[in-house]
């Protein structure tokens, strides 16, 4: 963890972490936490293995969408870990993504009252985690790990 670079967001979801992590690795389930609302996720390709990747779409009006995110699943540890990157895209080949690259760590652990999801987004300089900063980070980040609590939570009780 370097705090120059860094990001880390932590938070309790009232979740077991099978469930977190179903929200994490299901299309379906991703789709529906993974970009602030009011804007719509599509997801066109998701494959969550190590050197799987994920294809996002967005849209202000659920009609037309734009590219989100096109990324590479690293590390997959099932129900424990989680590592991505836009660095290369989801074919593995080198990137140069906009708005900046990133490299997201989830982590999952027990919690008396759950899941402890935590997240650190890593960025390769200085310059990068600013821009991402000034595009509103760790706003962004937190808002849609709140989506994502209420997803897993609103599935842990039904």
């Amino acid at each position: 963890m370097n705090s120059d670079l860094d990001l880390v967001i932590e938070q309790v979801i009232r979740a077991p972490r099978s469930i977190v992590w179903k929200a994490w690795t299901d299309p379906a389930n991703f789709a529906q936490w993974w970009i602030p609302r009011p804007y719509t996720c599509r997801v066109e390709a998701f494959d969550a293995r190590s050197g799987g990747g994920f294809i996002t779409q967005m849209s202000e009006d659920g009609i037309t969408f734009v590219p989100h995110m096109d990324a590479a699943f690293l590390v997959v540890e099932p129900e424990h870990r989680l590592v991505f990157t836009n660095a290369v895209d989801s074919a593995l080949r080198p990137a140069n993504p906009m708005p900046v690259a990133v490299t997201g760590e989830i982590t999952l652990s027990d919690h008396s009252e759950g899941t402890l999801y935590r997240i650190v987004a890593r960025h390769g300089g200085v310059a990068a985690r600013k821009a991402h900063d000034d595009l509103g980070l760790r706003e962004g980040w937190t808002f849609v790990t709140q989506q994502l609590a209420t997803l897993a939570e609103a599935s842990s009780t039904s």
